[in-house]
């Protein structure tokens, strides 16, 4: 990691705002329009910008900045653009940033069926995604190639943390709340399967639209089913309001909401009281240990806020690259896929992670549990450590990936 201050040039570029004339072949210096660009696709003005937003855009900038904010002399540049939730929008920036304005490397990526789309045109064009900010599974399945990454978490560890768990420590019949999309349906599959493996049953689903505002007709099906596990397969403010109209609308007290995907941010709006019990799986806690406490106080003196798994992904994959980029001595996408597949990573987010052959990023995800309002000492001081699960464990084995990279 370069140490040494640089003018580091940073472009703000919101969605509309194009930097025109900078694609073409590798410059004399082994980077391609004498500038390595990063660009950080999100959702800046819908239902998960809290969880990603600003904050990832944020995140990207501090790994630039601790990078050098230039490679051999090289500048480092980083633009952003919103999404709105849309794949076929998202597809489209992508598609004009990696032509016409030479992106190398797009991160977040928030919302599956973005993330799929923006898979699917770094393919085609041969340039670098990364995704922090959706679960699905299919970035390292049917939409894998050697320039997209799955770096933060999926469905497949949630469910392999949260969802087996439960069923391990008795929680055997499951009803799910359900958002209506791929990221939904995704995660629920991927709990539903875990469920059954080890015994257990699915009595029903309750598929709702993304950000629903009244959950009180989902909540008494959820109560009707007489489940002993409401799975809440959603994210955001969808999980938020679901949690509390369970509460609301009686769930009987041989019923118990799980979060399949609960974010710090999550626990923060729900408050201790309402939230406290909740076990989740995250693959990042500010307060896990000196390194993630340094990094998380860095954000918050720039951010006003503790940084989630999403955006300590984000900012430790742009890490990952830029280094992959240095030790490559090029941003030619072929030869930094080769040193981004064959190098460790080594920092506050990972320890000894390493990305496989369908870009799947391996690394530790944890089993938390939300403290009660009388166990926090201190400002954020919200869950506990309750188990680590391996890598290896939490992640979909790789002789069950479908990606064609593993056919030769």
């Amino acid at each position: 990691m370069q140490t040494r201050k640089t003018l580091i040039t940073t472009v703000l570029a919101a969605a509309g705002v194009g930097l025109g004339g900078m694609s073409g072949a590798a410059a004399s210096t082994g980077f391609s329009d004498d500038v390595v660009r990063i660009g950080v696709l999100t959702d800046m003005s819908g239902i998960y910008t809290d969880l990603s937003g600003e904050a990832a855009v944020e995140a990207v900038r501090m790994a630039v900045e601790d990078f050098g904010g230039e490679l051999n002399g090289t500048p480092i540049e980083v633009i952003y653009a919103d999404h709105r939730n849309d794949p076929s929008v998202g597809a489209s920036r992508a598609r004009e940033w990696y032509e016409s304005d030479g992106v190398d490397m797009i991160n977040d990526l928030s919302n599956s069926g973005v993330a799929q789309a923006v898979a699917g045109v770094a393919k085609e064009q041969q340039r670098h995604a990364i995704v922090n900010s959706s679960s699905t599974l299919a970035i390292t399945n049917e939409h894998c190639s050697p320039y997209a990454t799955h770096y933060t978490y999926d469905a497949h560890s949630l469910a392999h943390g949260t969802g087996k768990s439960i069923v391990e420590e008795g929680g055997e019949t499951w009803f799910f709340l359900t958002v209506d999309f791929a990221f939904g349906h995704g995660l629920e599959e991927a709990v539903s399967e875990v469920v059954r493996n080890a015994g257990g049953q699915v009595v029903g689903a309750a598929r709702h639209p993304l950000d629903t505002t009244d959950f009180s007709s989902y909540a008494l099906q959820a109560q009707a089913s007489q489940a002993e596990i409401i799975g809440i397969a959603s994210t955001g403010a969808d999980a938020i309001n679901a949690i509390n109209s369970l509460a609301e609308f009686g769930v009987t007290p041989d019923q118990q909401p799980a979060a399949l995907l609960l974010w710090f941010d999550d626990v923060d709006s729900l408050g201790l009281e309402a939230a406290q019990g909740l076990l989740l799986t995250n693959a990042f806690y500010w307060d896990a240990d000196e390194d993630t406490r340094a990094f998380s106080e860095r954000f918050y003196e720039r951010t006003g806020r503790m940084p989630n798994m999403a955006h300590a992904g984000n900012y430790s994959s742009t890490m990952h690259y830029l280094n992959s980029v240095q030790a490559a001595g090029t941003d030619d996408p072929d030869a930094v896929s080769e040193k981004m597949r064959s190098m460790e990573i080594n920092d506050f987010f990972a320890d000894g992670g390493y990305i496989r052959p369908n870009g799947r990023m391996v690394h530790d995800q944890y089993m938390w549990e939300v403290k009660a309002p009388g166990e926090s000492e201190y400002d954020y001081d919200y869950m506990e450590l309750v188990s680590t699960i391996p890598g290896e464990e939490a992640f979909q084995p790789l002789e069950e990936s479908t990606c064609y990279l593993l056919d030769d």
